[in-house]
């Protein structure tokens, strides 16, 4: 082989400048054998120079450790050629080889410059990603709607719920903990079910449990079980708690700010080290929960009365969700009504619809318990209402604002006296919860224990 290299000094002082290049060098002969090569070549292509030097290239294409040589492609046509290539280190690179000749126009040497376009590919990736993302926003939203749709009553028609939405499909995909605020029948627990629906833990149990409704005596038992013989009136054989069934599930914490200041540094030692003991037990109990919490009360108010803990709030203070209420949201109640009038008309077999009048007065009315208010309303509505078509006549005075007509018509019929107790009992319930916001104090304000607040005011709803 005719060495082009016989004068050494010449080759140290091409290896200098070659080896301050950013692009990769390659070398090789009239016979594609390599004879020399940069660190930026090495960096690129992920291959060893002490690997390559006095080989040809025909061996690496044959044993694999590289897929094509643009050497051989000038060889053939005498010319310089260039390509696209991905290399095992996941760089991605444009292939320039060029062919010295002698003055017999014979190759006596190709140099191959290898440039790095790792960065500029990712960065038209991306550019071209922003492009796609702003065409297929208005089907993503399209998409959410539809997704919704299925999952129970979330109907999304401004800006602001679309936008939250999405927020909490992101935050469905990873277990970061998630904290839902909102008024009292926004549908912060449905948002919690959208959240687990679409997680990955969708598979595995999701647990509700409400730190309002528990009396403070039983919350520790209630979250954590106990064992045999840890208290009067312990089952035989113990019980498991909550944190327990939910492992390797989801647990909604709903109104986590009734929770008890002394259950709230059990709770915060749970979310940090994943662990606790049974009541009545030493034995270390470790679970994998993922955690959503939701509240009506201003978490960060609680803090500054020291009702709530700094440490726990930052702790479940993640990710945060605020559910606007539906008088803020205007455009949602007729979509929402006409919605749950679908959803009744089908369970009860009828065919019922809802004026255009009637259909007025509960846009314009304030909802004060908001989604769940409305949903309630349109089942009584369905269910009590003689005519296919419900009217103004049919909405209660509180929507249309006006004086019930038995309270002046001395001639109207008396209702009876146990749905009129029924309609009081239920009106009180609701009020309390609506002025209270947790069931603690809305039972102590009707001289009632809360598990009875809780068992009535599910049979209302």
């Amino acid at each position: 082989m005719d060495n082009l290299f016989e004068d050494k000094n010449y080759v140290k002082m091409l290896e200098s400048i070659i080896e301050t290049s950013f692009d990769g060098i390659y070398v090789t002969d009239g016979e594609a054998t390599t004879i020399l090569i940069n660190k930026s070549y090495e960096r690129i292509t992920g291959l060893k120079r002490e690997d390559l030097i006095g080989r040809n290239m025909a061996e690496f294409v044959s044993q694999g450790v590289m897929s094509e040589a643009t050497s051989f492609s000038v060889l053939k046509t005498k010319r310089p050629v260039t390509l696209y290539q991905t290399f095992n280190t996941g760089k991605s690179a444009l292939v320039t080889s060029t062919p010295f000749f002698d003055e017999n126009e014979k190759i006596k040497m190709i140099v191959t410059n290898v440039r790095d376009i790792t960065e500029l590919k990712e960065l038209q990736e991306k550019d071209n990603q922003r492009k796609s993302e702003n065409i297929k926003f208005k089907g993503i939203i399209e998409e959410l709607k539809l997704q919704i749709a299925n999952d129970d009553y979330i109907i999304a028609e401004d800006e602001e719920m679309l936008n939250l939405l999405l927020l909490a499909q992101r935050v469905a995909k990873v277990d970061t903990t998630v904290l839902i605020y909102g008024e009292t029948g926004t549908g912060k627990e449905v948002f919690a079910k959208y959240i687990y629906n679409n997680s990955s833990r969708k598979e595995r149990p999701f647990i509700k449990i409400n730190c309002g409704a528990v009396p403070e005596n039983l919350i520790e038992s209630e979250f954590f079980g106990y064992v045999e013989g840890s208290f009067t009136g312990a089952a035989k054989g113990g019980k498991m708690g909550i944190f327990e069934a939910a492992n390797n599930g989801t647990l909604l914490l709903d109104e986590i700010g009734e929770l008890p200041l002394n259950m709230q540094v059990k709770l915060l030692r749970v979310l940090q080290d994943g662990q606790f003991e049974r009541v009545g037990s030493n034995d270390t109990i470790k679970v994998d929960v993922r955690i959503i919490a939701s509240t009506n009360k201003n978490l960060v108010e609680l803090v500054e009365k020291g009702l709530f803990r700094e440490d726990l709030y930052y702790r479940l203070n993640v990710v945060q969700l605020k559910v606007i209420p539906l008088r803020e949201r205007k455009s949602s109640i007729i979509p929402l009504a006409e919605h749950f009038l679908g959803v009744y008309n089908k369970k009860y077999s009828m065919e019922k619809t809802v004026s255009k009048e009637a259909m007025k007065y509960l846009y314009e009315y304030s909802w004060p318990g908001n989604v769940r208010e409305l949903r309630n309303l349109i089942e009584m509505l369905v269910v009590t209402s003689v005519s296919d078509i419900i009217g103004k006549s049919n909405l209660p005075d509180e929507v249309v604002k006006r004086e019930n007509d038995n309270n002046t018509n001395p001639n109207a019929q008396l209702p009876k006296l146990p749905e009129s107790v029924e309609k009081v009992e239920k009106d009180l319930i609701f009020r309390a919860y609506e002025k209270y916001g947790n069931v603690r104090d809305a039972a102590k304000a009707l001289g009632i224990d809360p598990s009875t607040f809780v068992r009535k005011r599910q049979k209302y709803q």
